[in-house]
């Protein structure tokens, strides 16, 4: 995803300059958005960041509840065959 919005800016970038040419300069308005679109891209990488360890925490919160259901089967397990051997 990151490299997505890298290549969205660097569009965005490209764009403007070939709209106005390599050697003019920006307008106050093209600059203004310029600065958004950094604004946008920047919020957008921290909601990733967020999103990412959100997720690794869910991954391991997953993890956790599988290791303790494997327990809990053993158990059962165990306490199936002690019911059996009596």
């Amino acid at each position: 995803m990151k490299k997505s919005l890298a290549i969205v800016l660097v569009l965005s970038l490209t764009m403007g300059l070939a709209v106005t040419g390599c050697g003019g300069k920006l307008t106050a308005e093209e600059l203004k958005q310029l600065e958004d679109l950094k604004a946008e891209v920047t919020s957008l990488e921290r909601e990733i960041a967020s999103k990412e360890s959100e997720k690794a925490a869910l991954q391991k919160a997953m993890a956790d509840k599988d290791a303790q259901l494997a327990l809990c089967s053993k158990d059962r397990e165990a306490l199936q065959q002690r019911l059996k051997a009596k």
